[in-house]
């Protein structure tokens, strides 16, 4: 895609400023399935409704489209606290809590200071994890000292790295930053104390199934000295992004189920001592990672429970006849007809 096109993708999944009614009110909260170590949690997932991330105004990440759930414009203090009252009134004393931004959590445009620190304590006494997302410049002492010293509990900063070469995140994802900045900041956060989590894009855009497989396995092998945990994300189709322009034109189709279970397996080894784990969004569904529907719902199950036991053994056993259709398309793009 030219880079004329990335940019007016970019400007037009951004909306116009928001009004103060449609800022009291955050973007999402769940209830989700995860660990602590050995021990099975659930997880309070809450997305708050902020200006989002400032690159997406620039150029943005290829599959990225959580521009659209975000103001247009830097949320206030008081907009900030009604929002998060909102999801106190819901919070069930979870212990594990993950906060996002459709940005970085740490930008002081997304959150300013003293909302950080209010919502690290609104947590703290209560969560015995929180998780927030944030760019790698934002990363620093300055800023997570603060909201570490407000929640009593462990502190999460996940970043998204999505790729250790340099070509494939710069040129085919659009990040901000090369691959160094992103481990730099995880080896910040661990000298905090505190624990770094990087995301690993499974099939950006222009590769083929093989090809990515290959990409994911390389940056685990090279970033989980950096990392507590290493999560693989594996592509879907959001919105106004330059992925579904080219999944509208047959360019482009997410990856299979088969290659997160290959990836689980076959990285496991390459892990050190990070988790390994991969909860896909949109699986089995069209626009997101998916066999066929005969096998669909087991094989999520299966990466599901291979995730939060680190226990990927069991992911040896899954077949289905679709499997022989992804070994012979895999090192295709595009992969043609849909399973």
């Amino acid at each position: 895609m030219p880079e004329s096109l990335a940019r007016a993708v970019a400007r037009e999944r951004r909306p116009s400023p928001a009004p103060p009614a449609d800022a009291r009110r955050y973007v999402n909260q769940w209830v989700e399935r995860e660990a602590i170590g050995t021990e099975e949690v659930p997880a309070f997932v809450l997305i708050l409704r902020t200006r989002g991330c400032y690159w997406a105004d620039q150029k943005g990440c290829s599959m990225c489209g959580y521009a659209k759930d975000t103001l247009g414009r830097s949320a206030t203090p008081a907009e900030l606290a009604e929002q998060l009252d909102h999801a106190l009134a819901r919070y069930k004393n979870e212990p594990y809590v993950k906060v996002y931004t459709s940005g970085s959590f740490l930008d002081d445009r997304e959150v300013d200071p003293a909302s950080r620190v209010a919502l690290g304590r609104a947590f703290s006494g209560r969560a015995r994890r929180l998780l927030v997302e944030t760019l790698p410049e934002f990363a620093t002492p300055e800023t997570l000292g603060p909201l570490h010293e407000a929640f009593s509990g462990e502190l999460e900063v996940a970043l998204g790295l999505e790729s250790t070469d340099p070509d494939v995140l710069g040129r085919l994802v659009h990040k901000n930053a090369p691959p160094r900045e992103y481990l730099e900041a995880g080896d910040r956060v661990r000298a905090l104390g505190l624990r770094a989590k990087a995301y690993l894009l499974l099939k950006p855009p222009y590769l083929t199934e093989n090809e990515a497989v290959r990409d994911v396995l390389r940056s685990i092998r090279e970033a989980h000295a950096h990392f507590d945990a290493l999560s693989v994300n594996p592509v879907h189709i959001q919105n106004g992004t330059v992925v579904e322009w080219m999944y509208h034109r047959g360019r482009y189709r997410p990856p299979w189920l088969w290659s997160v279970v290959e990836t689980l397996r076959t990285g496991a080894p390459l892990r050190g001592t990070s988790r390994l784990v991969s909860f896909p969004t949109a699986g089995g569904l069209p626009r997101g990672p998916h066999n066929c529907p005969r096998c669909n719902t087991r094989v999520l199950e299966a990466i599901e429970e291979a995730s939060l036991r680190q226990d990927f053994g069991a992911l040896d056993a899954l077949d289905c006849d679709c499997r022989s259709e992804w070994q012979r398309l895999s090192a295709l793009e595009p992969l043609g007809v849909e399973a």
